[in-house]
């Protein structure tokens, strides 16, 4: 397993980690993602062990609090040999402070996840969104009270905005707070958006990307092909609305592509997908959900070798689309401001 330096940190994570999220099944959306117990927790933790995966990601949100729970138990005695990443924002409850990023709402949030995961820290702790209504200083200054109380070690964000992302980094630096490391991000070949504002300013700043749903919201899984119906075991028939949207046409093209490419290489398509991701600038972990042993050992197949360079091109080439204003100007003038998937660069 490689390692890679977690942002501007001294902290290393692997480059493939295990989401959670399919831990219990706690309502119709998450079992249509998955529904391990205890016990099949426990050894999907064993095999991810094994394979040099020590990092571990869930959010209270996940199955209100269930993912953490099972998460907690899978974990027991072997705390030291983990990294465990939550997160926060989202509505737990159904009062008028029971969401979002206050210092109130955080505050209870890190103390119920501590409780949740049976851990007295949490390695990696994220904001799961923005909270506009929230003033950002009181949401980084609650973050490093956290930092500085050992009750988290690092911080990182979750679907911010450019914006967002670069406001809150300011602010940390004005007061000499801790600062987001990293970003957790949708990124997939079929959804490349984060390429076109947030990779530049994670290239600038230091702030590596975890990416999540890195096979399109389920899409990109080897089973949905050109002229086939879609398969009766899929999330996509429960979650698809909850998720980006993607043209046919453009997630067929995609798909031919991969399907070359695995012929080529002798991999399987979800391995090429994921595999063309961790050579994207950036790009410090991508983590990998399953349902089952057979589908985490295949994931883990991601890693140990790489894509050839003419291989990333026919995938960069059947997956380009022309991006929404200003960076189809800003194309125009690469001489000026290049794109950070074309310069080689790479923050690991």
């Amino acid at each position: 397993m490689e390692y890679r330096l977690f942002g501007g940190s001294g902290l290393k994570v692997p480059v493939l980690s295990f989401g959670t999220g399919t831990f219990g099944g706690g309502n119709e959306f998450f079992k249509a993602w998955g529904s391990s117990d205890v016990a099949e927790a426990r050894r999907l933790v064993d095999i991810c062990l094994e394979a040099g995966v020590n990092l571990f990601d869930t959010a209270n949100i996940y199955s209100r609090g269930l993912s953490e729970e099972i998460l907690g138990e899978a974990l027991v005695g072997k705390r030291n040999e983990v990294l465990i990443s939550t997160k926060a924002t989202f509505a737990m409850g159904d009062g008028p402070n029971d969401l979002g990023s206050s210092r109130y709402h955080l505050i209870r949030s890190v103390e119920d996840s501590l409780r949740r995961l049976k851990t007295d820290y949490i390695d990696i702790y994220h904001l799961h969104g923005f909270d506009a209504l929230t003033p950002i200083e009181e949401a980084v200054q609650t973050l490093d009270n956290l930092v500085q109380s050992g009750k988290v070690r690092y911080i990182a964000a979750s679907n911010f905005s450019g914006w967002h992302l670069m406001k809150s980094l300011a602010i940390s630096e004005k007061y000499g707070w801790a600062r987001y490391a990293a970003h957790q991000v949708y990124y997939s070949l079929i959804g490349r958006e984060y390429e076109w504002e947030l990779m530049p300013l994670g290239l600038d700043q230091k702030v590596s990307a975890f990416v999540w749903s890195p096979l399109g919201w389920g899409r990109l899984t080897g089973k949905i092909r050109r002229n086939q119906p879609l398969p009766a075991n899929s999330r996509l028939h429960q979650t698809a609305d909850y998720g980006p949207q993607v043209p046919d046409e453009y997630l067929y093209k995609v798909v031919d592509a991969l399907e070359e490419v695995a012929a080529e290489t002798g991999k399987t398509v979800p391995q090429i997908a994921l595999n063309w991701l961790l050579q994207r600038p950036t790009v410090a972990s991508v983590i990998i959900g399953a349902r089952d042993e057979t589908q985490l050992r295949q994931n883990l197949g991601a890693v140990g070798w790489n894509l050839t360079r003419e291989q990333v091109a026919k995938l960069d080439a059947a997956s380009d689309i022309t991006p929404i204003y200003p960076y189809w100007h800003q194309r125009q003038f690469l001489e000026r401001n290049p794109l950070p998937v074309s310069s080689g660069a790479k923050l690991a």
